[in-house]
């Protein structure tokens, strides 16, 4: 099965339906997620993020709730939380040259796991050294 790690602009997106938002190849990975032939590792700093976007109000979910979406994501199978860890954290030093430290996480959880990343921005993965899916 593939397996990936999104950022938390991509998941959003998925989330709220707005598949066109994504690039071509993410777009269909997360259709090959929801259909259970591929997986996605979701940093949980990505999802503090995305409950942070939603309690300002940037977007919303279907049902509402940012608990029941969460909890309901990573009971699916297909969207595994990836706890930050101290793996994590030393990778992440190594990407300064991102001033983001979301996206220093992010790109330093892909690379622990040795997967590809689904972003939107190049700089990320290429940081890292590690595959994008766009």
């Amino acid at each position: 099965m593939d397996v990936a790690v999104t950022d938390a602009h991509a998941l959003i997106w998925a989330a709220t339906g707005q598949l066109r938002r994504l690039g071509r190849e993410a777009r269909a990975f997360y259709q090959r997620v929801e259909s259970g032939t591929a997986a996605l590792y979701v940093p949980t700093h990505a999802l503090l993020e995305i409950g942070e976007a939603h309690a300002d109000g940037n977007f919303s979910l279907r049902n509402g709730s940012f608990e029941e979406w969460v909890y309901d994501l990573s009971k699916s199978g297909r969207y595994i939380p990836v706890e930050l860890n101290v793996d994590v954290v030393v990778r992440a030093q190594r990407f300064y040259t991102l001033p983001e430290r979301g996206d220093r996480i992010v790109a330093a959880t892909a690379s622990v796991l040795e997967s590809a990343l689904i972003t939107r921005d190049p700089e990320i993965a290429s940081v890292a050294g590690i595959q994008l899916i766009w």
